[in-house]
């Protein structure tokens, strides 16, 4: 599995469009960035920090559409880069991601 944080409006045009390049980061990068379960937190708080209304998307990367590229990132650690539209039809849930005493409240089953 891997993750996507999108802010309401992003989700919103995701909802409505079926697909969406991503959000301002991933237009700018040229491919849309996941985060593994072991990542994501850390993505939460260096790029989302304080960020409210937030929606988290679990994905398959083995069933996904798209080119599903691991390459290294923060630290040298891999991380799923997705070079094509982000896919409403490929997200496997999406559960809110509330803010909570400054910090993301995950769901607690990550894998």
């Amino acid at each position: 599995m891997i993750y996507k944080i999108l802010r309401s409006d992003e989700w919103a045009a995701l909802q409505s469009q079926g697909e969406t390049t991503g959000a301002p980061i991933d237009l700018a990068d040229g491919y849309v960035h996941f985060s593994t379960a072991e990542q994501v937190r850390e993505t939460a708080a260096k790029h989302f920090a304080g960020a409210d209304g937030l929606m988290l998307l679990a994905y398959d990367e083995n069933t996904m559409t798209g080119d599903l590229r691991w390459e290294p990132s923060r630290g040298g650690a891999l991380f799923p880069h997705l070079y094509g539209p982000l896919r409403l039809a490929d997200i496997l849930w999406a559960k809110p991601l509330p803010l909570q005493n400054g910090g993301h409240i995950f769901p607690d089953d990550l894998t």
